[in-house]
Protein backbone atom coordinates (compact mmCIF):
# COMPACT_ATOMS: atom_id res chain seq x y z
CA UNK A 1 0.00 0.00 0.00
CA UNK A 2 1.16 3.48 -0.65
CA UNK A 3 0.68 6.45 1.95
CA UNK A 4 -2.66 7.54 0.34
CA UNK A 5 -3.75 3.95 0.30
CA UNK A 6 -3.33 3.87 4.17
CA UNK A 7 -4.89 7.33 4.42
CA UNK A 8 -7.93 6.41 2.87
CA UNK A 9 -8.04 3.41 4.93
CA UNK A 10 -7.10 5.03 8.39
CA UNK A 11 -9.71 7.36 7.86
CA UNK A 12 -12.56 5.28 7.04
CA UNK A 13 -12.18 2.55 9.86
CA UNK A 14 -9.97 4.11 12.69
CA UNK A 15 -11.41 6.34 15.59
CA UNK A 16 -10.71 10.31 14.70
CA UNK A 17 -8.98 11.05 18.24
CA UNK A 18 -5.95 12.32 16.12
CA UNK A 19 -5.37 15.23 14.16
CA UNK A 20 -2.51 13.05 11.56
CA UNK A 21 0.16 14.12 9.59
CA UNK A 22 -0.54 13.44 6.19
CA UNK A 23 2.64 10.32 6.22
CA UNK A 24 2.35 6.51 6.67
CA UNK A 25 5.99 5.31 7.81
CA UNK A 26 6.32 1.69 7.14
CA UNK A 27 9.98 1.31 8.18
CA UNK A 28 12.51 2.29 10.74
CA UNK A 29 16.34 1.90 11.98
CA UNK A 30 17.98 4.20 14.24
CA UNK A 31 17.01 7.88 13.78
CA UNK A 32 15.68 7.32 10.59
CA UNK A 33 12.21 6.51 9.26
CA UNK A 34 10.81 5.82 5.92
CA UNK A 35 7.56 6.26 4.66
CA UNK A 36 4.99 3.81 2.62
CA UNK A 37 6.81 5.90 -0.92
CA UNK A 38 9.85 5.20 0.32
CA UNK A 39 10.79 8.91 1.18
CA UNK A 40 13.02 8.95 3.74
CA UNK A 41 13.08 11.39 7.18
CA UNK A 42 15.71 12.02 10.25
CA UNK A 43 13.25 11.47 12.91
CA UNK A 44 13.16 14.12 16.22
CA UNK A 45 9.82 13.21 17.24
CA UNK A 46 10.85 9.28 18.40
CA UNK A 47 7.82 8.44 18.91
CA UNK A 48 7.11 10.91 21.04
CA UNK A 49 10.18 10.18 23.01
CA UNK A 50 9.04 6.46 22.73
CA UNK A 51 11.98 5.78 20.27
CA UNK A 52 14.83 6.69 23.05
CA UNK A 53 17.44 3.51 21.39
CA UNK A 54 15.98 5.01 17.72
CA UNK A 55 14.20 2.32 15.84
CA UNK A 56 14.81 -1.13 16.02
CA UNK A 57 17.69 -1.50 18.09
CA UNK A 58 19.06 -4.84 17.77
CA UNK A 59 19.20 -5.92 21.50
CA UNK A 60 15.54 -5.17 21.58
CA UNK A 61 14.23 -6.97 18.90
CA UNK A 62 16.46 -9.84 19.57
CA UNK A 63 14.74 -10.23 22.87
CA UNK A 64 11.29 -9.38 21.43
CA UNK A 65 11.72 -12.15 19.27
CA UNK A 66 13.20 -15.06 21.52
CA UNK A 67 10.59 -14.58 23.98
CA UNK A 68 7.58 -14.31 21.39
CA UNK A 69 8.46 -17.79 20.66
CA UNK A 70 8.74 -18.92 24.44
CA UNK A 71 5.90 -17.25 26.45
CA UNK A 72 3.97 -13.90 25.82
CA UNK A 73 1.49 -13.77 28.43
CA UNK A 74 0.28 -15.42 31.51
CA UNK A 75 -1.14 -13.93 34.68
CA UNK A 76 0.50 -12.07 37.72
CA UNK A 77 -1.15 -14.94 39.33
CA UNK A 78 2.43 -16.63 38.70
CA UNK A 79 5.69 -15.49 38.88
CA UNK A 80 7.44 -13.91 35.40
CA UNK A 81 10.81 -14.24 35.34
CA UNK A 82 11.61 -11.49 32.98
CA UNK A 83 9.62 -9.07 35.24
CA UNK A 84 12.04 -9.83 38.01
CA UNK A 85 14.84 -9.26 36.19
CA UNK A 86 13.65 -5.69 35.19
CA UNK A 87 12.34 -4.73 38.52
CA UNK A 88 15.81 -5.56 39.52
CA UNK A 89 17.21 -3.47 37.16
CA UNK A 90 15.46 -0.38 37.94
CA UNK A 91 15.44 -0.64 41.89
CA UNK A 92 18.89 -1.14 41.92
CA UNK A 93 20.02 1.62 39.37
CA UNK A 94 17.49 3.98 41.33
CA UNK A 95 16.73 4.93 44.75
CA UNK A 96 13.19 3.03 45.12
CA UNK A 97 12.38 -0.30 46.52
CA UNK A 98 9.65 -1.80 44.46
CA UNK A 99 8.10 -1.98 41.37
CA UNK A 100 4.59 -2.28 39.58
CA UNK A 101 4.49 -2.97 35.81
CA UNK A 102 1.75 -1.70 33.67
CA UNK A 103 1.19 -0.94 29.83
CA UNK A 104 0.87 3.03 29.78
CA UNK A 105 2.22 6.24 31.15
CA UNK A 106 -1.34 7.05 32.00
CA UNK A 107 -1.44 3.52 34.06
CA UNK A 108 1.57 4.15 35.77
CA UNK A 109 -0.04 7.84 36.90
CA UNK A 110 -3.30 6.07 38.14
CA UNK A 111 -1.60 3.54 39.78
CA UNK A 112 0.64 6.25 41.67
CA UNK A 113 -2.56 8.06 42.28
CA UNK A 114 -4.47 5.26 44.38
CA UNK A 115 -1.23 3.88 46.04
CA UNK A 116 -0.88 7.32 47.49
CA UNK A 117 -4.70 7.73 48.29
CA UNK A 118 -4.41 3.97 49.97
CA UNK A 119 -1.12 4.95 51.79
CA UNK A 120 -2.38 7.99 53.29
CA UNK A 121 -6.05 6.19 53.89
CA UNK A 122 -4.04 3.51 55.72
CA UNK A 123 -1.35 5.67 57.80
CA UNK A 124 -3.90 8.64 58.71
CA UNK A 125 -7.29 7.73 57.85
CA UNK A 126 -9.92 9.03 55.89
CA UNK A 127 -9.89 12.96 54.88
CA UNK A 128 -6.41 12.89 53.90
CA UNK A 129 -7.00 12.31 49.72
CA UNK A 130 -5.87 15.69 48.06
CA UNK A 131 -3.00 15.39 45.06
CA UNK A 132 -1.94 18.99 44.39
CA UNK A 133 -0.31 18.82 40.64
CA UNK A 134 0.92 21.59 38.58
CA UNK A 135 -0.44 24.14 35.53
CA UNK A 136 0.72 23.05 32.46
CA UNK A 137 1.33 19.61 33.33
CA UNK A 138 0.43 16.70 31.84
CA UNK A 139 -0.07 13.15 33.79
CA UNK A 140 -2.08 11.11 30.59
CA UNK A 141 -5.88 10.50 29.24
CA UNK A 142 -7.98 8.82 31.98
CA UNK A 143 -10.08 10.41 33.95
CA UNK A 144 -8.35 10.58 37.04
CA UNK A 145 -4.75 11.38 35.11
CA UNK A 146 -7.18 14.06 33.15
CA UNK A 147 -8.31 15.76 36.34
CA UNK A 148 -4.54 15.27 37.31
CA UNK A 149 -3.22 17.41 34.26
CA UNK A 150 -3.38 20.75 34.90
CA UNK A 151 -4.51 22.11 31.46
CA UNK A 152 -8.41 22.80 30.81
CA UNK A 153 -8.15 21.87 27.48
CA UNK A 154 -7.79 18.15 28.13
CA UNK A 155 -10.64 18.24 30.18
CA UNK A 156 -13.23 19.76 28.74
CA UNK A 157 -16.55 18.03 27.90
CA UNK A 158 -15.07 15.17 30.25
CA UNK A 159 -16.95 16.54 33.45
CA UNK A 160 -17.16 15.59 36.21
CA UNK A 161 -13.94 15.36 36.74
CA UNK A 162 -12.55 13.03 39.27
CA UNK A 163 -12.59 15.37 42.57
CA UNK A 164 -9.70 15.76 45.17
CA UNK A 165 -7.39 17.06 43.06
CA UNK A 166 -6.04 21.02 43.40
CA UNK A 167 -3.16 22.85 40.93
CA UNK A 168 -0.50 25.31 41.65
CA UNK A 169 1.56 27.18 38.99
CA UNK A 170 4.84 25.18 38.05
CA UNK A 171 8.11 26.68 39.90
CA UNK A 172 6.13 28.52 42.72
CA UNK A 173 7.34 27.80 45.96
CA UNK A 174 5.07 30.26 47.69
CA UNK A 175 1.62 28.75 45.85
CA UNK A 176 2.48 25.30 47.05
CA UNK A 177 3.77 26.09 50.09
CA UNK A 178 -0.04 28.38 50.48
CA UNK A 179 -1.79 25.41 49.06
CA UNK A 180 -0.58 21.83 50.33
CA UNK A 181 -2.35 21.20 53.86
CA UNK A 182 -3.29 18.42 56.23
CA UNK A 183 -5.46 17.01 53.53
CA UNK A 184 -2.96 16.69 51.33
CA UNK A 185 -1.81 13.37 50.74
CA UNK A 186 0.61 13.72 47.54
CA UNK A 187 2.33 16.34 45.25
CA UNK A 188 2.33 14.89 41.77
CA UNK A 189 4.98 16.75 39.45
CA UNK A 190 7.26 16.72 36.16
CA UNK A 191 10.82 17.93 36.68
CA UNK A 192 10.24 18.99 32.97
CA UNK A 193 7.24 19.37 31.91
CA UNK A 194 7.13 18.16 27.84
CA UNK A 195 3.96 18.57 26.53
CA UNK A 196 3.27 21.84 28.73
CA UNK A 197 6.24 23.28 26.64
CA UNK A 198 9.20 21.44 27.74
CA UNK A 199 8.97 23.54 31.25
CA UNK A 200 12.19 22.82 33.74
CA UNK A 201 11.64 22.60 37.50
CA UNK A 202 14.05 24.53 39.50
CA UNK A 203 16.44 22.40 41.87
CA UNK A 204 15.84 24.42 44.49
CA UNK A 205 11.69 24.46 44.24
CA UNK A 206 11.98 20.91 43.99
CA UNK A 207 13.77 20.66 47.22
CA UNK A 208 11.30 23.34 48.80
CA UNK A 209 8.40 20.77 47.64
CA UNK A 210 10.34 17.96 48.88
CA UNK A 211 10.62 20.05 52.45
CA UNK A 212 6.63 20.50 52.11
CA UNK A 213 5.73 17.34 51.80
CA UNK A 214 7.64 15.79 54.66
CA UNK A 215 6.42 18.32 56.78
CA UNK A 216 2.76 17.58 55.72
CA UNK A 217 3.39 13.99 55.51
CA UNK A 218 2.69 13.93 51.86
CA UNK A 219 4.16 12.10 49.62
CA UNK A 220 6.02 13.18 46.67
CA UNK A 221 5.46 12.03 43.14
CA UNK A 222 7.34 12.28 40.05
CA UNK A 223 5.63 11.90 36.73
CA UNK A 224 8.90 10.92 34.34
CA UNK A 225 6.94 8.78 31.64
CA UNK A 226 8.17 11.60 29.30
CA UNK A 227 11.93 12.96 30.85
CA UNK A 228 12.73 9.89 32.54
CA UNK A 229 15.29 6.70 31.16
CA UNK A 230 18.19 9.23 30.04
CA UNK A 231 16.11 11.93 28.05
CA UNK A 232 17.49 14.67 30.64
CA UNK A 233 20.71 12.92 30.10
CA UNK A 234 20.67 11.52 33.82
CA UNK A 235 19.02 7.75 33.86
CA UNK A 236 16.28 9.11 36.45
CA UNK A 237 15.25 12.96 35.59
CA UNK A 238 15.19 13.18 39.78
CA UNK A 239 19.21 13.00 39.29
CA UNK A 240 19.31 16.14 38.08
CA UNK A 241 18.13 17.78 40.95
CA UNK A 242 19.21 15.72 44.11
CA UNK A 243 15.99 15.45 45.25
CA UNK A 244 14.44 12.21 45.77
CA UNK A 245 10.91 11.66 45.27
CA UNK A 246 8.83 8.75 46.99
CA UNK A 247 7.05 7.40 43.35
CA UNK A 248 8.36 7.87 39.85
CA UNK A 249 6.33 6.66 37.03
CA UNK A 250 7.55 5.06 33.85
CA UNK A 251 6.82 4.41 30.49
CA UNK A 252 7.55 5.41 26.87
CA UNK A 253 11.11 4.49 26.52
CA UNK A 254 10.78 1.63 29.29
CA UNK A 255 10.16 -1.00 26.33
CA UNK A 256 12.08 0.15 23.71
CA UNK A 257 9.48 1.11 21.57
CA UNK A 258 7.21 -1.58 23.01
CA UNK A 259 4.20 -0.87 25.57
CA UNK A 260 5.28 -0.96 29.03
CA UNK A 261 4.86 1.34 32.21
CA UNK A 262 5.89 1.32 35.57
CA UNK A 263 5.88 2.72 38.74
CA UNK A 264 8.20 2.53 41.27
CA UNK A 265 8.06 3.45 45.29
CA UNK A 266 9.96 3.44 48.27
CA UNK A 267 9.63 0.82 50.62
CA UNK A 268 7.45 2.78 52.88
CA UNK A 269 4.94 3.89 49.88
CA UNK A 270 4.68 0.67 47.93
CA UNK A 271 3.44 -0.75 51.59
CA UNK A 272 0.50 1.02 51.22
CA UNK A 273 -1.16 -1.51 48.54
CA UNK A 274 -1.68 -4.94 49.42
CA UNK A 275 -2.82 -7.88 47.42
CA UNK A 276 -5.82 -7.19 45.79
CA UNK A 277 -5.37 -3.03 45.65
CA UNK A 278 -4.07 -3.10 42.20
CA UNK A 279 -3.71 -4.73 39.38
CA UNK A 280 -3.39 -5.14 35.31
CA UNK A 281 -3.89 -8.06 33.23
CA UNK A 282 -1.06 -7.13 30.74
CA UNK A 283 0.84 -5.41 33.14
CA UNK A 284 4.51 -7.50 33.23
CA UNK A 285 3.58 -9.33 30.88
CA UNK A 286 6.93 -11.78 29.84
CA UNK A 287 7.51 -10.40 26.08
CA UNK A 288 7.12 -6.42 27.35
CA UNK A 289 9.33 -7.25 30.19
CA UNK A 290 12.15 -9.53 27.96
CA UNK A 291 12.00 -5.87 26.21
CA UNK A 292 11.91 -3.36 28.98
CA UNK A 293 15.04 -5.32 30.26
CA UNK A 294 16.52 -5.46 26.81
CA UNK A 295 15.91 -1.90 26.24
CA UNK A 296 17.23 -0.36 29.92
CA UNK A 297 20.29 -3.18 29.92
CA UNK A 298 21.56 -1.45 26.41
CA UNK A 299 20.96 2.37 27.80
CA UNK A 300 23.08 1.18 30.90
CA UNK A 301 25.66 -0.57 29.06
CA UNK A 302 25.85 1.09 25.98
CA UNK A 303 26.67 5.19 26.70
CA UNK A 304 23.63 5.88 25.36
CA UNK A 305 22.76 8.38 28.64
CA UNK A 306 25.92 9.75 28.42
CA UNK A 307 25.49 10.31 24.62
CA UNK A 308 22.52 12.15 25.86
CA UNK A 309 24.26 14.67 27.92
CA UNK A 310 27.09 15.56 25.43
CA UNK A 311 24.64 15.44 22.53
CA UNK A 312 21.75 17.12 24.32
CA UNK A 313 24.12 20.11 24.89
CA UNK A 314 25.71 20.56 21.84
CA UNK A 315 22.00 20.81 20.34
CA UNK A 316 21.14 23.14 22.80
CA UNK A 317 23.94 25.25 22.12
CA UNK A 318 23.46 25.42 18.54
CA UNK A 319 19.60 26.26 19.16
CA UNK A 320 21.33 29.01 21.21
CA UNK A 321 22.88 30.14 18.83
CA UNK A 322 19.45 30.39 16.27
CA UNK A 323 17.70 32.56 19.14
CA UNK A 324 20.41 34.71 18.45
CA UNK A 325 20.14 35.29 14.87
CA UNK A 326 16.17 35.48 14.75
CA UNK A 327 14.07 37.77 16.80
CA UNK A 328 10.98 35.46 16.94
CA UNK A 329 12.94 32.74 19.01
CA UNK A 330 12.11 33.74 23.00
CA UNK A 331 14.11 31.03 24.34
CA UNK A 332 15.36 27.97 24.54
CA UNK A 333 14.94 25.46 26.90
CA UNK A 334 15.45 21.79 28.21
CA UNK A 335 17.44 19.04 29.47
CA UNK A 336 19.27 16.41 27.99
CA UNK A 337 17.86 15.51 24.53
CA UNK A 338 14.19 16.79 25.70
CA UNK A 339 14.74 20.54 24.04
CA UNK A 340 12.17 22.97 23.30
CA UNK A 341 12.37 26.45 21.38
CA UNK A 342 9.14 29.06 22.38
CA UNK A 343 8.65 31.35 19.49
CA UNK A 344 6.87 34.38 19.22
CA UNK A 345 5.43 32.97 16.20
CA UNK A 346 3.12 29.82 15.41
CA UNK A 347 4.95 26.78 15.27
CA UNK A 348 2.57 24.55 12.85
CA UNK A 349 3.92 25.70 9.38
CA UNK A 350 7.16 25.03 10.45
CA UNK A 351 6.56 21.47 11.60
CA UNK A 352 5.25 20.91 8.17
CA UNK A 353 8.10 22.70 6.28
CA UNK A 354 10.75 20.44 7.85
CA UNK A 355 8.81 17.47 7.17
CA UNK A 356 8.79 18.31 3.30
CA UNK A 357 12.43 18.81 3.53
CA UNK A 358 12.75 15.03 5.98
CA UNK A 359 12.76 16.50 9.45
CA UNK A 360 10.16 15.12 11.89
CA UNK A 361 9.81 17.89 14.74
CA UNK A 362 7.15 18.44 16.69
CA UNK A 363 5.36 21.25 18.32
CA UNK A 364 3.53 22.08 21.77
CA UNK A 365 1.24 25.08 22.77
CA UNK A 366 0.72 26.47 19.37
CA UNK A 367 4.52 28.40 19.86
CA UNK A 368 7.32 25.83 21.16
CA UNK A 369 8.97 23.46 19.28
CA UNK A 370 9.68 20.27 20.78
CA UNK A 371 12.79 18.21 19.86
CA UNK A 372 12.68 14.44 21.53
CA UNK A 373 14.56 12.50 19.27
CA UNK A 374 16.52 9.34 20.03
CA UNK A 375 19.03 9.21 22.28
CA UNK A 376 21.73 7.56 20.19
CA UNK A 377 21.92 10.48 17.31
CA UNK A 378 25.33 11.82 17.03
CA UNK A 379 26.00 15.68 16.32
CA UNK A 380 26.20 15.11 12.72
CA UNK A 381 22.57 13.92 13.27
CA UNK A 382 21.76 17.78 14.79
CA UNK A 383 23.56 19.23 11.79
CA UNK A 384 21.70 18.18 9.40
CA UNK A 385 18.25 18.83 11.28
CA UNK A 386 20.10 22.29 12.15
CA UNK A 387 20.58 22.70 8.65
CA UNK A 388 17.17 22.12 7.34
CA UNK A 389 15.58 24.08 10.82
CA UNK A 390 17.36 27.03 9.48
CA UNK A 391 16.34 26.55 5.86
CA UNK A 392 12.49 27.03 7.16
CA UNK A 393 13.33 29.70 9.90
CA UNK A 394 14.63 31.74 6.74
CA UNK A 395 11.58 31.61 4.81
CA UNK A 396 9.95 32.64 8.42
CA UNK A 397 12.68 35.57 8.79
Amino acid sequence: MNTKDIIQLSDKYVMHTYGRIGMAPVRGQGARLWDADGKEYLDFVGGLAVDSLGHCHPAVVNAIREQAGQLMHVSNLFYIEPQAKLAELLVQNSCFDRAFFCNSGAEANEGAIKLARKYAWKKHGPGKSEIITAIQSFHGRTLATVTATGQAKYQQGFEPLVPGFKYVPFNDQAALAESIGPQTCAVLLEPVQGEGGVNVAAAEYLTAVRELCDRNGALLIFDEVQCGLGRTGEFFAYENFGVEPDIVTLAKALGGGFPIGAMLAKAEAANGFAPGDHASTFGGNPLACAAGLAAMQAMLEEGVVENCARVGAYFKGKLNDLAGKYDFIKEVRGLGLLLGMEMTIEGGSIVNSCRERGLLINCVNNNVLRFIPPLIIDTSDVDRALDILETVLQEKN
